[in-house]
């Protein structure tokens, strides 16, 4: 995996999210470097970022998480500029290529839609 790929953020001082640059590490990024547990976020129909937010073993994100990691992806979208977007998510396994698909494209299976306002997280205070 080449580290420039993706965008890389930290949520709470403790939740990784990692944004896709390109429709190339798009695919990378769904595919091969999210593990099933891995959510997964996508502005709902346009352009944009795939965005995993990383499974940890010790615990389940809230709410409040799940947001602005769909925020995330709001952000690296074609909706970056626009108020309230629709954002799908659902399990990173339950993301899959359809055959033949150009790079950036997949199927997603059990979604759940969240409304947002694009932005990123805040830089941590020191």
């Amino acid at each position: 995996m080449n580290e420039q790929d993706f965008h890389h953020y930290t949520l709470d001082g403790e939740w990784i999210v990692l944004a896709g640059k390109t429709d190339e590490a798009n695919d990378r990024l769904s595919l091969r470097v999210a593990a099933a547990d891995d959510w997964w976020f996508h502005v709902k129909g346009m352009p944009g970022s795939h965005v995993i937010l990383r499974h940890r073993q010790d615990g389940a994100p809230d709410k409040s998480i799940l947001r602005a990691a769909a925020s995330i992806a709001a952000w690296h979208s074609k909706a970056r500029n626009g108020g309230t977007t629709a954002v799908s998510m659902t399990r990173a396994r339950h993301v899959s290529k359809p055959s033949g698909a150009k790079a950036g494209t997949v199927m997603i299976r059990k979604e759940t839609v969240l409304l947002v306002k694009p932005g990123l997280p805040e830089p941590p205070h020191e």
